[in-house]
């Protein structure tokens, strides 16, 4: 097996920066290798989905899966997939909008609530916005919308959105920048292009790095971010790990820290798709490089750390699902760098959305199509 190694590869492009950078401070670019077949495939696990968005195990092991038309499933051991759930809150299901990702309460066992994100519509246009609700046999009760991104805005781009729980029980929530709106990732009085950190009933942690501060949302964790769609907690450390789409080029995985600026629009890896430089370079002080970046793209979205033995060698390794070219990514990450890449399952031609782990050690996957399904990843027969 043919594997990229990447030790030493950091990239010195830092044109237009107002400061000079280490190499050691700069962002690695990705080798672009090619896929790898054989080693892993794919079994059926659910069928018929209408452009499915997220999963979610339940301790019971089913599946909760939401539809990005708006509709929110349950998938039983046997592959069936129960009528819409009852509930959900209505949701702008045009462009890249609609029902998004679904998370279970910490502890779920004892309160049933099943959080959602989705774009909403209302004053103004859509935003991002976060509800949680209770979760009974035939739907959610008790609906409480706990999160709305502030402006509402025009247009169908660049939701976000992924909702990640830390182990002190807040709600991390990623969003986009609104696609049209990109200057205002970078303006903290907005909610465009921002990681915002809340308690789980939507109140604001005492400890995030904007309370208190005049002109900037409180619930801001990081900020200068494009389009985020993949998040997940590392399995020692607890840190957030998070991949975003960059324009033609650019698409980044980043590590972020309370308070930082991720730069964009002002830096950023890739080119607008008209071709035409974006922003003042690839870098410039006060604002943090990525610390892995994809140019050609890979469209990434759903991910997570892999922490079972299904798979030789695949222990703590970072799993991204690719829309483009498609196909699932694996990172092997050392003292929080990347050392390596490999990519699999490109022969289904099928878009990974989401990516988690089951209870039974295997990953899950879900394809983004009008006839979705939701798949198991199995060590291909020798």
């Amino acid at each position: 097996m043919r594997r990229l190694l990447l030790a030493g590869t950091a990239v010195l492009v830092a044109t237009g920066c107002r400061r000079p950078l280490d190499a050691a401070s700069l962002a690695i670019k990705s080798p672009t290798p090619d896929p790898i077949a054989g080693v892993v495939t794919v079994e059926p696990v659910a069928t018929g989905l209408v452009q499915p968005w997220a999963i979610e195990f339940m301790p019971d092991g089913r599946i909760l899966v939401t539809e990005r038309p708006g509709r929110l499933r349950i998938v039983s051991a046997d592959g069936s997939l129960s009528a819409p759930l009852s509930g959900v809150p209505t949701v702008h299901a045009q462009g890249q909008g609609g029902l998004l990702d679904v998370a279970l309460d910490p502890d779920f066992a004892t309160t049933r609530l099943v959080y959602l994100s989705y774009s909403e519509p209302g004053e103004g246009g859509v935003g991002t916005a976060a509800a949680r609700g209770r979760l009974t046999e035939t739907g959610l009760v008790d609906v409480q919308v706990i999160y709305r991104q502030r402006p509402k805005l025009e247009g169908n781009g660049h939701f976000g959105s992924r909702l990640v729980f830390t182990r002190d029980g807040t709600l991390f929530i990623t969003q986009g920048d609104r696609q049209s709106y990109r200057e205002r990732a970078q303006d903290l009085t907005q909610g465009m292009g921002k990681i915002v950190r809340l308690n789980a009933d939507g109140s604001i942690p005492a400890d995030n790095p904007f309370v208190g501060q005049s002109n900037a949302q409180p619930e801001i964790w990081s900020y200068g971010h494009r389009n985020l769609q993949g998040a997940t907690l590392h399995p020692e450390s607890g840190a957030l790990w998070t991949v975003e789409h960059g324009a033609r080029g650019g698409d980044e995985l980043n590590h972020p820290e309370p308070g930082r600026n991720y730069g964009w629009p002002v830096i950023t890896y890739g080119r607008d798709y008209s071709g035409l430089p974006i922003g003042e370079g690839t870098a410039r002080e006060g604002m943090e490089q990525p610390v892995y970046f994809w140019d050609p793209v890979i469209a990434p979205s759903g991910m997570t750390f892999y922490t079972g033995t299904r798979y030789a060698g695949w222990q703590g390794s970072l799993l991204i699902g690719s829309l483009n070219p498609g196909g699932l990514v694996r990172l092997t990450l050392r003292d929080g760098r990347v050392t390596s890449e490999e990519r699999y399952l490109r022969e289904i031609g099928e878009r990974i959305r989401d990516v988690t782990q089951g209870p039974d050690g295997y990953l899950y996957v879900v394809t983004d199509n009008p006839n979705g399904r939701v798949l198991r990843v199995v060590p291909a027969a020798p």
